[in-house]
């Protein structure tokens, strides 16, 4: 058992029959009555963010959650198929818990979180940005860069971004959160 004493980011915990992990708290004390702490919690089945209200002091219930080292193997009609870095047992994973599938290519390394009471699998986690290679894009026409506009690529991994008038086909840098071109990669 925890009290809110102890919220910090990304603490699981049990909340309505659920885990849920704290994205973000704030401890308010306000001049008439008792402090509470706001929070929003991120349900970590269905990926809903939820904003919650504690009373300062409340118990709850912490949820002991680990997370894994995984490499991306292949993708069939089971799911998506990753394989323990350590003790090479492979795990089939639905396209539902995975973060961002559509930048996944083979011998990815990712992150498997499992919650450690009952061995189940909550998400699959891409670092933050990935290195990919263009395999399309249309040439972009010169001096056409006085503004900032972007183009159609697509990567090799089939996923279709948009990148500024420069790029060609070339490696480049992509932010798995949002989709978006970070830079070339040398």
């Amino acid at each position: 058992m925890a009290s809110t004493a102890d919220f910090r980011n990304g603490l699981c915990i049990e909340f309505n029959n659920d885990l849920y992990s704290i994205v973000e708290f704030q401890h308010v004390k306000p001049g008439k009555g008792p402090a509470f702490v706001r929070t929003k919690l991120k349900n970590l089945t269905t990926g809903r963010v939820i904003d919650n209200t504690f009373n300062s002091g409340v118990k709850i219930t912490t949820a002991r959650i680990e997370r894994r080292p995984y490499q991306f193997l292949y993708k069939d009609d089971l799911g998506y198929n990753f394989m323990d870095s350590s003790t090479f047992e492979q795990v089939s994973i639905e396209e539902s818990l995975i973060d961002a599938p559509q930048f996944l290519k083979d011998g990815q390394g990712v992150d498997i979180l499992w919650h450690a009471e009952t061995e189940t699998i909550l998400s699959c986690e891409l670092p933050a940005s990935v290195e990919l290679m263009i395999i399309y894009t249309e040439p972009g026409v010169k001096g056409d860069t006085a503004t900032n506009t972007l183009k159609p690529a697509t990567l090799e991994t089939g996923a279709e971004i948009r990148v500024p008038l420069f790029i060609n086909q070339e490696k480049i840098k992509v932010n798995t959160q949002t989709g978006e071109y970070m830079e070339r990669v040398k």
